[in-house]
């Protein structure tokens, strides 16, 4: 496996070392994201083909990143980050609302997220899957990071007296499996629904895990 080799520095064209390898960064990753997220496929793309793709160098590549799993990678990260992103902003903005409402801003924000790219719900369902131990890893730290917000925002829903209080790990972790395959599903084609019903019926899983049968909210002193 190729080494990385150094980039250039010093000014060029009004532009820095710097701002210069983050541009070709950012066009092998725009590059990725169509190739890999559409067709052909990462397994089937070459870096000869994404230099040509990206308008670069297999030389300029190389100086960016050791090998196309490192751009698989590098697009997995940035496609989880732009989903949590959009998460932050809906719950910072759901704050204070009921617990439905505000369930249901968060997944709406997410699923409009992650689902408003199709090339975005490969990269993050399909491309990454199998591909080493290390990418296996990346997207288990991923979903992990998934299920710690969703434990986050059930402990504070418990802590609030709108859900039952109890150790959300295991339910979490049963519900991220629930919205992923659900969204994969659906942005295949597979799921006869609108995006709105598949967010409806997320949340309402959600609220079954939060409020068992039997369960009811504490009397307001």
């Amino acid at each position: 496996m190729p080494g990385r080799l150094r980039a250039p520095t010093g000014r060029y064209a009004g532009k820095s070392a710097e701002e210069r390898q983050a541009e070709r960064r950012r066009r092998f990753l725009d590059a990725a994201l169509q190739l890999f997220g559409d067709s052909p496929g990462y397994r089937c793309t070459t870096v000869a083909a994404l230099s040509e793709a990206a308008g670069l160098s297999t030389r300029q590549f190389y100086e960016e990143f050791r090998s196309l799993e490192d751009v698989l990678a590098a697009l997995h990260l940035q496609v989880n980050a732009w989903a949590e992103e959009a998460v932050r902003k809906a719950a910072a903005g759901a704050a204070g609302l009921p617990l439905v409402e505000r369930a249901a801003a968060i997944f709406r924000a997410y699923a409009g997220n992650v689902t408003a790219d199709p090339r975005r719900i490969r990269i993050t369902f399909v491309e990454i899957i199998g591909v080493s131990p290390r990418l296996e890893e990346q997207r288990l730290e991923r979903r992990a990071g998934w299920i710690d917000l969703i434990r986050a925002e059930a402990d504070a829903a418990a802590a609030r007296g709108e859900a039952a209080p109890r150790d959300y790990r295991l339910p979490a972790t049963g519900f991220i499996g629930s919205v992923n395959g659900l969204l994969h599903d659906w942005s295949a084609g597979w799921v006869d629904a609108t995006l709105d019903e598949v967010v409806d019926e997320l949340v309402r899983q959600l609220l079954g895990i939060l409020r068992p049968p039997g369960w009811t909210p504490p009397t307001a002193p």
